[in-house]
C-alpha cells in the first residue's frame, strides 16, 4: 500500500489559503449566478469550437452594425464577452487546483479508509479471541458497514 499524501500544512499558510478563499468568494461570489439542471440544459452552449465565431460576431457588430436586428443588445453582449475574457482564465487556473484538491482528497480519504479497515478487521479478531474491550468497539465499528448492507439491498447506488 503506497502512502501518496503525506501532508501537513503549518497553521499559517492555512489561514493564508482560507483568507485567499474568503476574498474569492468575497469579490468573486456576488458577481456569479447558480442555475438549476433545467435552466442548464436549457441554455445555448458556447464550448471552444464556438468561440471564434463568436469572436467573430462580436467584430462585426461593430464594423458592421447595419446587420444587427432591433432587439440585439451590442453593449450587452459586450460587457458579456468581457466577462468571458476575464473570467475564463480564473475559471481554468481554479478548475485544475479544485481538480487536484479533489484528486488528493480521495487519495487521502483512501488512504485512511484502507488503515480504518485493518484496524476494525484487527477488532473483528479481537472479538472472536474473546479479547476483552473489543466488543464495545467492534459494536461501534460495525455499524457503518451494517447501514451499508441494508441500502445495497434496495439501492443498487448505496444512497
Amino acid at each position: 500500500m503506497e502512502n501518496r499524501v503525506s501532508i501537513t500544512i503549518p497553521p499559517a499558510d492555512l489561514q493564508a489559503i482560507n483568507d485567499a478563499v474568503k476574498v474569492l468568494q468575497e469579490k468573486l461570489g456576488p458577481l456569479l449566478i447558480a442555475l438549476t439542471v433545467d435552466e442548464r440544459r436549457a441554455l445555448t452552449k458556447m464550448g471552444e469550437a464556438s468561440r471564434p465565431f463568436a469572436e467573430k460576431v462580436m467584430e462585426y457588430v461593430v464594423t458592421n452594425p447595419e446587420f444587427l436586428p432591433p432587439y440585439a443588445d451590442v453593449a450587452e453582449m459586450q460587457k458579456d464577452w468581457k466577462a468571458i475574457s476575464e473570467l475564463g482564465p480564473v475559471y481554468n487556473a481554479m478548475n485544475q487546483l479544485t481538480s487536484n484538491l479533489d484528486d488528493t482528497l480521495m487519495e487521502a480519504g483512501s488512504e485512511v479508509m484502507e488503515q480504518a479497515n485493518m484496524y476494525y478487521r484487527s477488532v473483528q479478531g479481537a472479538v472472536k479471541a474473546n479479547v476483552p474491550s473489543s466488543k464495545p468497539v467492534f459494536a461501534d465499528l460495525r455499524v457503518r458497514y451494517e447501514k451499508r448492507s441494508k441500502r445495497s439491498g434496495g439501492d443498487p447506488a448505496g444512497v
